[in-house]
């Protein structure tokens, strides 16, 4: 064996000593991931700096932090105050994109979630509906319940008409988003806009919250979604995720960023996801902000299940392996035609299918 072999094989055989014979076991929730470590909640109430012992993996899927805010975990603490996972434990679900979109690693944004709320803002900036029909889509697909939180209501003009296709452009995968606001004729006012956006979602069976972080208008009503419920708040930079926690949670002090003038888009102040305890009981995990959402882990044939209303319809299909976008005698598309079924929704199921095609993202090296 050569040196160099010998070296490698020593190095491997010391990455699983890290552990001591008289180490303490113990068990916790991941709370915060650094980068460098993650910090547990111990059910004793401490707080604990740990790093991985082995090798994870989720079924299989390369990703980015194999280890989850909100995972159930081992602990083993050895007697000089180092800790390792050593285990983590089943999850009931989680929400997962893909990291980027050339790539064929994913993301974890949090596990064991009892509700997830997607933070999105009709301008300054404007959040597409591909973006938020991809998180909606995993998120049915991980049986994870959405409320919808449109943020900045006090930045809508009620009076200025705007064109159909205003704030709304292509989404990060590349997809064309078509806006919400086709369900009204001609010009419309953002408050219009807003009625539209709602009325989309609530027709379809999401609950939507409108606020404004900074006026503090319909914080009551998010107050009472969230009260003792691990949730996930997400969405994409800028939408003001960060405001929004602050106004949650007096004193915790997140740092915030203004939007920038040039390209009316926001800038990342959170850098890794962090799960924080909200006052008269409940916890709420704060995501970096993302631009696209890339989906992974979907069957084609799967993916009309995650569109309720898509699925709803597509009993009526003569085939039942219609992938509704060409076959005789589809439900969805006629639907699509007499225009029971949005067409952004549509173009959004579309835009899914083409994830799942072999050759669109790059293979890990």
């Amino acid at each position: 064996m050569s040196d160099s072999n010998k070296k490698n094989k020593k190095a491997v055989k010391s990455e699983y000593q890290v552990i001591s014979s008289d180490a303490l076991a113990t068990t916790g929730m991941v709370i915060r991931n650094t980068g460098s470590c993650f910090v547990v909640l111990t059910e004793e109430g401490k707080e604990i700096s740990c790093r991985i012992k082995g090798n994870f993996r989720l079924k299989g899927i390369r990703t980015t932090n194999p280890v989850a805010v909100g995972d159930r975990v081992k602990v083993s603490v050895n007697p000089d105050g180092s800790a390792y996972i050593t285990h983590i434990e089943a999850r009931r679900n989680y929400i997962i994109r893909r990291a980027s979109n050339l790539s064929k690693e994913a993301s974890i944004l949090a596990a064991n979630v009892g509700q997830a709320c997607l933070v999105v803002t009709l301008s300054h900036p404007s959040t597409s509906t591909t973006f938020i029909d991809r998180f909606l889509a995993t998120a049915e697909a991980y049986s994870v319940p959405v409320t919808i939180i449109i943020n900045k209501v006090d930045l809508l003009d009620c009076g200025e008409a705007q064109s159909e296709d205003a704030g709304f452009g292509e989404d990060a995968d590349g997809s064309s988003a078509d806006p919400a606001a086709s369900l009204i004729d001609g010009d419309f006012t953002e408050h219009e806009l807003l009625d539209a956006v709602t009325y989309l979602y609530e027709s379809i069976g999401y609950r939507v919250l409108h606020v404004s972080a900074k006026s503090g208008d319909g914080m009551d009503g998010l107050r009472d979604i969230l009260a003792g419920k691990i949730s996930l708040i997400a969405g994409n930079s800028g939408v003001g995720k960060s405001t929004l926690i602050n106004r949650l949670i007096p004193g915790l002090g997140l740092k915030t960023a203004n939007i920038s003038d040039v390209h009316d888009t926001g800038m990342h102040t959170t850098t890794f996801s962090e799960m924080f305890p909200l006052p008269g009981g409940g916890w709420i995990i704060d995501t970096p902000g993302v631009r696209g959402f890339g989906t992974i882990e979907f069957d084609p044939h799967e993916v009309s299940h995650f569109f309720p209303e898509i699925f709803s319809i597509s009993k009526d299909c003569r085939y039942g392996d219609c992938t509704h976008t060409h076959e005789p005698q589809c439900a969805v598309l006629a639907a699509l035609e007499e225009q029971r079924i949005a067409r952004s929704r549509y173009n959004s199921y579309l835009s899914i299918l083409a994830d799942a095609e072999p050759d669109k993202y790059r293979k890990p090296y």
